[in-house]
C-alpha cells in the first residue's frame, strides 16, 4: 500500500478529514470543542481563585495607599495631642490641688498657734494680777509695823483672785480628804492604819491635786487608811484598783 492510501485510511478511521492545505476538517474543530467543554468546571475554579486573588491585591493595594496612610497618621497624632492636653489639664488640677491642700494645712497650723497664743495671754494677763497682789502682799510683810490681819486678808485675796484664774480656764482642784482612793487621779505616799476610816480611804492630803477639765494635771499625794495590825492580816496594802 502506497503512502497516500495508508494516511487516507487513518484518516477514515478517526472520523478526521483532512483538507487539502493541511487543516483538521470541521469534524477535528467539533471534537476540540468538546474536549474545551469537557474541561469547563475545572477552569471555571481557576478563573475564580484568580479573581479572588485579584480582588485581594487590589485590597492590599488601596491599604497600603499613601494618602490613607497620612489621613491615619493624621488622626492618630491628632488623638495622640488630645490626650496629652487632657493629661496636662489633670496634672494642672492635681498641682492646685496640692497647693490649696497644704495651704489649708498651712492656715490651720497657723491658727492652732494662734488660738494657742491667745490662751497663754489670757492666762498670763490673770496671773500678773495675782503676782501684783503677792507682790503687795511681800512689801507689807517687810514693814516692822505690819498689822498681822491685813496682811491674811490680803493673802487671803490673793489667793481667792488665783482661784477665780482656775475657774476661768477649768483648772479643778482635787482634794479628796475622806474619799475613796482613786489611782487615776491620787498618789499614795504611805499608808496608816485607822479605825475610824475604811480601808483604802485618803486619811490626809499632803498635796493638793489638779486637772484640766478631764485631763490630769497632777495627782493628789495623799495618806491611805489601812487596817490596824491586830485586825485580820492582809489590809495593809493599798487597792490599786479601788
Amino acid at each position: 500500500m502506497s503512502e497516500e492510501q495508508r494516511q487516507r485510511s487513518a484518516e477514515e478511521s478517526s472520523g478526521v478529514e483532512t483538507q487539502p492545505g493541511g487543516d483538521a476538517a470541521p469534524e477535528a474543530e467539533g471534537g476540540a470543542a468538546a474536549a474545551g467543554a469537557g474541561q469547563g468546571p475545572a477552569a471555571g475554579a481557576e478563573a475564580g481563585a484568580e479573581a479572588a486573588e485579584g480582588g485581594q491585591d487590589s485590597a492590599e493595594a488601596g491599604a497600603e495607599d499613601p494618602e490613607a496612610l497620612r489621613q491615619r497618621i493624621g488622626e492618630l497624632e491628632s488623638a495622640l495631642s488630645e490626650a496629652q492636653s487632657q493629661a496636662q489639664s489633670n496634672w494642672d488640677q492635681v498641682l492646685r490641688l496640692r497647693a490649696e491642700l497644704e495651704n489649708a494645712q498651712r492656715r490651720a497650723q497657723k491658727d492652732v498657734e494662734q488660738a494657742k497664743r491667745q490662751g497663754l495671754e489670757k492666762v498670763a494677763n490673770d496671773l500678773l494680777q495675782v503676782k501684783d497682789s503677792l507682790e503687795m502682799g511681800v512689801q507689807a510683810a517687810e514693814d516692822a509695823e505690819a498689822d498681822r490681819e491685813k496682811l491674811l486678808e490680803g493673802s487671803q485675796l490673793t489667793l481667792k483672785m488665783l482661784n477665780q484664774v482656775f475657774e476661768r480656764f477649768s483648772i479643778e482642784e482635787i482634794d479628796p480628804a475622806g474619799e475613796r482612793f482613786n489611782p487615776d487621779y491620787h498618789e499614795a505616799v504611805t499608808t496608816q492604819p485607822s479605825q475610824d476610816q475604811e480601808p483604802n480611804t485618803v486619811l490626809h492630803v499632803v498635796q493638793k491635786g489638779y486637772r484640766l477639765d478631764e485631763r490630769l494635771l497632777r495627782p493628789a499625794l495623799v495618806v491611805v487608811a489601812k487596817q490596824p495590825e491586830d485586825s485580820a492580816s492582809g489590809g495593809g496594802s493599798v487597792d490599786e484598783t479601788a
